[in-house]
């Protein structure tokens, strides 16, 4: 059964997938919200934990860049509710960046025109936060929609080079962000 959360901030801790535990992180959670003037959608990401032990790039220039989630990378799925198709977002510690279409689950992936997402990073020794705003002007179809599903996760990577798994929920045996069944928060204009 989904767990919904409807309004426009919505906020929730990620969880590690059970095949893929990370020591380093105590706590993460994400927060996805339409801003004040709907042409911004906002995701945050906040780690909490011994933060040196993460393989987190420092900013750099931010370049459009595919295969980002083979290394640290933080991911919001967006999909209105009457719709199959939904939209990826990928955001790397280096402000580097992805946007995909997907028409149904992994399937006709397209990329879409659209400028650069804003990004904002905040570190310490023990908190690294992200926080994206994707421009939806851009992207009619999400900029249209009164509610939006949402499946935020993240992949990251210890400084051993070892990958861990990180969602709202986990159904498989693997890792599959892309499972519809968790997409679980619900953000409403």
């Amino acid at each position: 059964m989904q767990e919904w959360r409807e309004m426009p901030l919505a906020s929730a801790e990620l969880l590690p997938h059970s095949a893929s535990p990370c020591g380093a992180i105590r706590r993460f959670d994400a927060a996805i919200e339409i801003a004040a003037t709907p042409d911004e959608l906002r995701i945050s990401f906040r780690i909490d934990g011994a933060i040196e032990r993460l393989r987190l790039p420092e900013p750099g220039s931010a370049v459009r860049m595919d295969g980002l989630w083979h290394h640290s990378c933080f991911e919001a799925f967006l999909k209105t509710d009457a719709s199959d198709a939904y939209h990826e977002f990928n955001f790397a510690s280096s402000g580097d960046w992805a946007a995909y279409r997907f028409a149904a689950r992994r399937e006709g992936r397209r990329s879409p025109a659209m400028p650069a997402p804003r990004t904002e990073f905040r570190r310490t020794a023990e908190v690294f936060e992200l926080n994206a705003g994707i421009p939806l002007a851009a992207l009619p179809e999400l900029a249209r929609s009164r509610v939006l599903e949402a499946g935020i996760a993240a992949v990251i990577e210890e400084q051993d080079g070892q990958l861990s798994y990180w969602a709202l929920a986990h159904r498989m045996v693997q890792p599959d962000f892309h499972d519809p069944g968790t997409f679980r928060l619900r953000v409403m204009r």
